[in-house]
C-alpha cells in the first residue's frame, strides 16, 4: 500500500469486541468527513462505537501533529476491523460435560486523508 503524506493511521489491538460488530459501525463512518463520524458515533447505541471513536480521535491528532494536516479538512478514507487473537473458554453444562466460549478481539484501522 502506497501511503501519501497526507494520510494519517492510526490502530488499536486487541479490542475486546467482536471484529464482526465492528464492521458494522465502520461501514456507516467510510467516506464521511471527520466531524461528521464523530457525530454518527456519538449516537449510534453500539460498544464498538466508543472504541472506534478513540481510534478516530488518535488518527485526527496523528494528521494534526505528524502531518500539519488540518483538522477541519479531514476524510475518513479507509476503516476496517481484522480479527485479534480469540481468548477460548468453557462453560460447565450438564452431566459434567462443558462447552466453549469464544472471547473475539479484533484490531480497528482507521485512515485518514486530507480532501
Amino acid at each position: 500500500m502506497a501511503e501519501n503524506i497526507t494520510s494519517a493511521k492510526a490502530t488499536a489491538k486487541m479490542v475486546r469486541v467482536s471484529s464482526r460488530k465492528v464492521r458494522l459501525v465502520l461501514d456507516t463512518i467510510r467516506n464521511k468527513s471527520v466531524a461528521e463520524a464523530f457525530a454518527i458515533l456519538k449516537f449510534t447505541p453500539n460498544g464498538a462505537a466508543s472504541d472506534i471513536e478513540k481510534v478516530l480521535k488518535s488518527a485526527v491528532a496523528n494528521a494534526e501533529n505528524n502531518f500539519d494536516l488540518d483538522p477541519a479538512s479531514l476524510v475518513v478514507s479507509e476503516c476496517f476491523a481484522n480479527e485479534g487473537p480469540t481468548l477460548k473458554r468453557f462453560r460447565p453444562r450438564a452431566k459434567g460435560s462443558a462447552s466453549p466460549i469464544n472471547k473475539r478481539t479484533s484490531h480497528i484501522t482507521v485512515v485518514v486523508t486530507e480532501k
